[in-house]
């Protein structure tokens, strides 16, 4: 089959090109009736692969058409599983790195959507904003003046926007592979000039990952990772350090009270609640642990500005966080 309706794709791939009237006509038979099937979606990737040239209207139907086939048609409807994930990973991607952001956006539209997806999913998105950030290169960074090592506010707000879509309406906790991809961005800009953006995105994604295993119950991820409108860069008499640190105190305080002590009865709803979500998917969900947590803090033996804001408010928290990162805060002190 190289039919979309009337549209043939044959003479598309001919030619190269997307236009204006193909778009149309594919958009006029898809929402007739909404429903694509396998094949057609493998062709419509075949489409954005094989043309050059685009029209402008092509990315929003390319990611509208795939999205809605992924999440509501396929089964289980609104979930994704592991074997959906990978088929989608296999389209948008070579050797793991996403070729455009048409296909990256794709991506991040289908964790929105979708109730719940596999961990290897979100994974695999934050990983792009790690690459771009590690090596200068990538959909992220084409175009831009932006040097390796360093992170942008537009990258920091895709990063969370990602976080957020992963983690649905629930009150779910920044799992152990999302924070371990976070340091690792954090460890790959910590020579550069700190980005108070970037530090208000991990240090509260952290926290989130402490509260959660010393036992409170979090809030919703936007609750917990919400940007401060107020962020300002330093006047000349503060250093940027001193900055952070109170920019961290300040923004922190803001979510602390939508933490909550939890009950025996919330915390073993919300290990049934994982081990649905695991069954639907088929994929396991690594949460973070105290253990794994005071060791990636100390993984390098030494801070990073955004891990220096970050031990100094878990200083300040050290009644309420779990008994194994109270040591390690102990010993990361000196550093800090």
């Amino acid at each position: 089959m190289s039919q979309f309706g009337s549209v043939s794709f044959d003479d598309i791939l001919a030619r190269g090109q997307l236009n204006e009237t193909d778009v149309a006509s594919m958009r006029r038979v898809f929402y007739a009736d909404g429903v694509i099937n396998a094949h057609e979606a493998d062709l419509l990737f075949r489409l954005n692969d094989g043309c050059a040239l685009k029209h402008s209207s092509w990315a929003d139907f390319f990611v509208a058409a795939i999205t809605d086939y992924i999440v509501t048609q396929e089964r289980p409807q609104g979930y994704l599983t592991a074997a959906n994930a990978a088929w989608l990973m296999s389209h948008v991607s070579r050797d793991g790195i996403v070729d455009t952001r048409t296909e990256l956006e794709l991506v991040v539209n289908v964790l929105d959507k979708a109730r719940w997806a596999p961990i290897s999913l979100i994974k695999f998105a934050l990983e792009q904003v790690k690459h771009a950030v590690i090596s200068g290169s990538g959909p992220l960074r084409d175009g831009r003046m932006l040097d390796a090592g360093s992170i942008s506010d537009g990258e920091v707000d895709l990063l969370r926007r990602m976080l957020y879509a992963f983690g649905g309406d629930g009150h779910v906790a920044i799992t152990r592979d999302e924070a371990d991809i976070l340091f690792d961005i954090d460890e790959a800009v910590e020579s550069a000039e700190p980005n108070p953006v970037w530090t208000d995105l991990f240090v509260k994604a952290v926290a989130n990952v402490i509260m959660s295993t010393s036992g409170y119950r979090v809030p919703s991820r936007e609750e917990a990772l919400r940007h401060e409108a107020s962020l300002q860069a330093p006047d000349q008499q503060t250093s940027v350090l001193a900055f952070l640190l109170s920019m961290v105190q300040s923004n922190l305080s803001s979510v602390k009270d939508a933490y909550h002590d939890q009950t025996s009865e919330e915390r073993a709803l919300a290990k049934l609640e994982h081990q649905r979500i695991e069954i639907i998917t088929n994929e396991t969900i690594t949460e973070a642990e105290a253990s794994w947590l005071a060791a990636r803090l100390v993984r390098d033996g030494r801070l990073s500005p955004s891990e220096i804001a970050l031990v100094a408010y878990l200083r300040q928290e050290s009644p309420n966080i779990h008994p194994v990162l109270v040591d390690a805060v102990d010993r990361l002190i000196p550093a800090a």
